[in-house]
């Protein structure tokens, strides 16, 4: 069931939160979206529903010695209410103590702030990113957000703007459940540190508490496109020093999703999801920090369920509950990958037009000229799909919707008769479809990317700055 908004259940879940907040997820349970399961007043669940399945984020909100007991209790209300249920991004005091199976997903970088001082010391490298940022004249404040302050609500619009831009000119749809970005959500016990230039905030820093740990998820990393070389690093500095001053010994950066000791389909995933997402880039960001440890992280999931349903349910949950439509929301965004696919594809579209009767074109000179231009959009779409080029995006652009227009004034004219047969009307479709498709795409990508230009790059918790 959901909390009801009403100022005692938010106590009661902050109470909650304070007293057995151990997963660097935690927090994110007193942010919109979640629902919550409770088996009595000192344990909860929160979980989002797919409609399927209930995807718990972390182990339960309960104290260490029960944490079996809830996890049981949850799985079987899931069942009464014709869900499945699992745990994602749990950790192995929760997985060695349930009777769950436990499918590695990736790894969770820790750093011991008391180190900082000297991880800095031995790395050149991290020391001129320092330097790079400071000499650009990037500048780190702590930002107070939640007073309702007139400079706080200003600056707080500086990064839903940052944020928005940045959720634009993504490959994929924005996701939901863990990655939240947008609307940004800060509360009192956030910290947030904000780069600014030249009285610009260019990137910001959002810090969530992880209570029973003493420590700090460094939950959203976000970065302008006019930052500096540096900046998330001098942000990243910034905030280990202070933690460091107050003691703490435990930060994380969260889990670097399908990296690390992770099982053969997971890894195959981890290759063929990379040019939309780039997980080697995210853990090699992290790694570049020298982090203290590498902790794996687990979904948990009743024996009988099987691995491949849990992850297709995890996967609705970061899709808002529908995979189809996220798809859907991201081949409409025009990603590069759908660009180098569109290429892939017109290989043998060219080929069965060399191959085609002449007699399937007005003229003989048609059919070479639609050879010798796809051949040309071919590379061109390569070309793109390896490295972004407004210039050259545009001219195909126009090129493509030109060839749209065409095609079907020569299809409907010319091919389009009372005997055609039905592979001929395939071939036809396809013929009107495929351009005018392509060149909707190529629009999407263009304007993503202007947006890219003119707004942010950024990352979070669970992508790479």
């Amino acid at each position: 069931m959901p909390v009801p908004d009403d100022e005692a259940a938010s106590a009661r879940l902050a109470a909650l939160v304070r007293r057995h907040g151990w997963n660097a997820t935690s927090f994110q349970l007193r942010e919109p979206g979640f629902r919550f399961f409770w088996p009595d007043d000192d344990a909860c669940v929160g979980y989002f529903d797919t409609g399927g399945a209930w995807v718990a984020a972390g182990a339960p909100l309960a104290a260490p010695e029960r944490l079996a007991e809830v996890a049981a209790a949850f799985v079987a209300a899931a069942a009464r209410a014709g869900r499945r249920a699992c745990f994602f991004a749990v950790e192995a005091r929760f997985a060695e103590q349930c009777r769950l199976r436990a499918l590695p997903i990736g790894d969770q970088a820790v750093w011991d702030p008391q180190a900082w001082a000297a991880i800095l010391a031995s790395s050149r490298r991290l020391r001129e990113q320092l330097r790079r940022a400071r000499a650009k004249g990037v500048r780190i404040r702590a930002a107070t957000l939640s007073d309702g302050a007139a400079p706080s609500r200003e600056t707080l619009r500086a990064l839903e703007d940052i944020t928005h831009r940045w959720l634009s000119t993504r490959e994929m749809a924005p996701m939901e459940f863990l990655v939240r970005v947008e609307p940004l959500v800060v509360l009192p016990e956030h910290r947030v540190y904000v780069a600014e230039r030249g009285g610009q905030v260019v990137a910001f820093l959002q810090l969530t508490p992880i209570f029973a740990r003493g420590g700090w998820l460094f939950q959203n990393l976000v970065r302008g496109r006019d930052a500096p070389n540096g900046t998330a690093e001098l942000l990243i500095d910034t905030a280990l020093r202070a933690a460091a001053s107050e003691g703490c010994r435990f930060v994380t950066m969260g889990l670097a999703p399908l990296s690390g000791d992770v099982p053969g389909p997971l890894r195959m995933a981890r290759r063929l999801g990379r040019a939309l997402f780039d997980f080697a880039g995210l853990r090699a960001f992290r790694a570049r920090l020298r982090p203290a440890d590498w902790t794996q992280q687990y979904v948990c999931f009743p024996p009988r369920q099987g691995a491949a349903r849990s992850l297709l349910d995890v996967l609705s949950a970061f899709a808002s509950g529908s995979l189809a439509r996220f798809a859907w929301r991201s081949l409409l965004r025009g990603p590069l990958v759908l660009i180098r696919l569109m290429a892939v594809l017109l290989i043998p579209w060219t080929a069965a037009l060399a191959a085609a009767d002449a007699a399937w074109f007005p003229r003989p000179w048609i059919k070479t000229f639609w050879i010798v231009f796809d051949v040309v959009v071919l590379a061109g779409l390569l070309r793109l799909g390896q490295r972004w080029s407004e210039r050259l995006a545009r001219a195909l652009n126009w090129a493509i919707a030109a060839d749209a227009l065409a095609t079907a004034v020569e299809v409907l004219a010319w091919n389009v008769h009372p005997g055609l047969r039905p592979h001929e009307a395939v071939v036809a479709a396809a013929a009107l479809f495929a351009p005018a498709f392509a060149a909707f795409v190529l629009h999407r990508a263009r304007r993503r990317h202007a947006l890219g230009r003119d707004g942010t790059s950024a990352g979070s918790s669970a992508a790479p700055p």
